[in-house]
């Protein structure tokens, strides 16, 4: 299991980026970040959030994955700011890589998710459906991704929200959160 004590040596978007990325990284996770575009619809979702969610990304700045995902989270939290997104670099913090392998390897991004007072809730990471099924149609060998755009960040962007809100209702209909918060 990953400490939740982890939390505290992650970084925001912003230094994390500063710190582990070049100037190319930087602008290849910017671009993504300004063109996710929520709808009116997701907008008013996050909206609705109200159990504080510590997301912790295990990344590379380098990673094109992680630079077509990563910073959906951020908008995610911009429009609700219960949402706390701090990153961890995957090549800094080896043992959370290896806790956090996907099949056996070393995959970014991955994020766990953790509750108010550092109770895993999930984890979430590497390739969303929306990718793979891209790949899958693409080729039937490795390939590395290099970031996504267009109609594929609209499914990738949904897909991280469904997973988001999913740790949402665990958070809101935990009976251990709803005594501590009346609700």
């Amino acid at each position: 299991m990953l400490p939740f004590s982890l939390f505290a040596d992650a970084l925001p978007y912003d230094e994390f980026l500063a710190r582990h990325g070049s100037p190319g990284d930087k602008a290849r996770w910017d671009r993504t970040r300004a063109a996710v575009s929520l709808t009116a619809g997701q907008k008013q979702l996050l909206g609705k959030f109200r159990r504080e969610a510590n997301i912790l990304v295990l990344a590379g700045a380098w990673c094109g994955d992680c630079a077509g995902q990563c910073p959906i989270l951020d908008r995610f939290a911009e429009v609700a700011p219960v949402l706390k997104v701090r990153y961890l670099d995957r090549d800094e913090f080896p043992d959370a890589q290896k806790e956090l392998q996907i099949n056996g390897g070393n995959r970014v991004p991955v994020a766990v998710f953790f509750s108010e007072d550092g109770h895993e809730v999930a984890r979430f990471g590497e390739r969303t459906l929306t990718a793979y099924r891209r790949m899958a149609g693409e080729s039937a060998g490795e390939v590395c991704g290099s970031g996504v755009a267009g109609a594929e960040l609209v499914g990738v962007t949904q897909d991280w929200l469904d997973q988001v809100e999913r740790v949402q209702w665990i958070l809101r209909l935990s009976p251990r959160l709803r005594r501590l918060h009346g609700d």
